[in-house]
């Protein structure tokens, strides 16, 4: 089982993302589950949401407290939450962001990629909401969902001229890290 982790701000569609997560998951044949952590869901306000992918069934309901991947929707999060308490040891890490992974000073084992996802979302979609681009760098980085389950998923959540624009972010994404990670 895998366990994934998403931070994000009020607003940002953090919980939107997890769901997805789970339902891509689904739709490549695997059990999964996503959820909220409840708190203040007040626009801008530190949020976080959770997704479980496993090829066996998944009895575990609680909060995930070590995670094998962390998403950071907003890179301020960076500074102002421990993002990565509890990081699994050679985890990976996505953050939004045009810096460079290093510029992160992220320490132990875990693997940091970054991505302009605010930039090829407004490029693409024309909002600044990112949670389905990062879905297309987290199907690069981990393999863990299909290009084809993010599609699915985004096609059951959206009305079809929202899907393909959230779908051509999440390809541009998906490109994006590839190219990143010489793959």
């Amino acid at each position: 089982m895998i366990e994934i982790r998403i931070h994000g701000r009020g607003g940002q569609g953090s919980v939107t993302a997890a769901e997805l997560v789970g339902f891509a998951a689904f739709s490549d044949g695997k059990n999964s589950q996503a959820f909220p952590s409840f708190g203040s869901e007040r626009m801008g306000a530190p949020v976080q949401a959770f997704a479980r992918i496993s090829d066996n069934e998944i009895r575990i309901r609680s909060q995930i407290y070590n995670p094998d991947y962390v998403i950071v929707q907003d890179p301020t999060l960076m500074s102002d939450v421990d993002c990565l308490s509890g990081m699994k040891e050679g985890g990976l890490i996505i953050i939004n962001s045009k810096k460079k992974p290093e510029e992160f000073n992220v320490e132990g084992s875990a693997t940091v990629m970054t991505i302009p996802a605010m930039e090829i979302a407004l490029e693409v979609i024309g909002r600044p909401i990112m949670n389905t681009t990062l879905l297309g760098a987290f199907s690069a980085a981990s393999g863990k969902i299909s290009m084809e389950g993010i599609q699915k998923a985004l096609c059951n959540k959206f009305a079809k001229d929202i899907a393909d624009k959230n779908f051509e972010a999440a390809t541009r994404a998906f490109d994006f890290i590839k190219k990143q990670s010489g793959n």
